[in-house]
């Protein structure tokens, strides 16, 4: 579906009928938590700029069928602004607000699960030349570089926008956190770095 093909809002259910939500469409209610009204497209591009370092961006066909379903649930309120479809603003409403509050405070911790391409191919290392595998690392360390630049100007963006109470505390803990993930990343590609060329 393009950006111009938002889809026509279901009638929504009753709130008690809501069960077994991806986490995409968690993720995407919690990013309208942190606007004023989006539409499918603006949504889309939060997700890229935020989701993406730590989840993964879900395409646009993906984002209108999530709101689609949130809509058809009464989680989002969907606003013609114009004539357009591409003009229509999604809002949380009050039940959706109380479904991504009940996930956050009900929903055991799960554990990460790793899809690691460059640990995946540095298990088959003994499939090619030393070079080739040091190649690989080198290479990683310069996109992990790459990836932690992007980060760090999210971050800096919400600068003046993090102190204790304000909209913008929590996002700006996750990108921390992100740099620290990735700088940890960068110290152990470095430490594996040398270990491969021990001879």
């Amino acid at each position: 579906m393009s950006q111009e093909q938002e889809p026509v809002p279901a009638s929504p259910q009753p709130a008690g009928e809501q069960v077994g939500l991806p986490v995409t469409s968690y993720a995407l209610l919690g990013l309208l938590t942190l606007g004023d009204g989006l539409t499918g497209y603006e949504l889309k591009q939060r997700a890229d700029r935020t989701l993406r370092f730590y989840w993964v961006a879900p395409a646009m066909s993906q984002v209108y069928s999530e709101l689609n379903r949130l809509s058809g649930l009464g989680l989002v309120d969907a606003q013609r602004a114009g004539s357009s479809r591409r003009s229509t603003r999604y809002l949380l409403t009050a039940a959706g607000r109380a479904v991504l509050h009940e996930w956050m405070t009900s929903t055991p911790v799960e554990f990460p699960t790793l899809k690691h391409p460059v640990a995946l191919r540095l298990l088959m290392g003994h499939l090619v030349d030393p070079e080739t595998t040091t190649q690989l690392l080198e290479d990683y360390l310069v996109a992990l570089a790459e990836r932690r630049a992007e980060l760090q100007a999210v971050r800096d963006t919400l600068r003046g926008r993090d102190a204790p109470g304000e909209r913008y505390r929590h996002p700006s803990l996750v990108a921390e956190w992100g740099l620290g993930y990735f700088e940890s990343e960068r110290a152990i590609v470095e430490e594996l770095l040398e270990r491969l060329d021990e001879r």
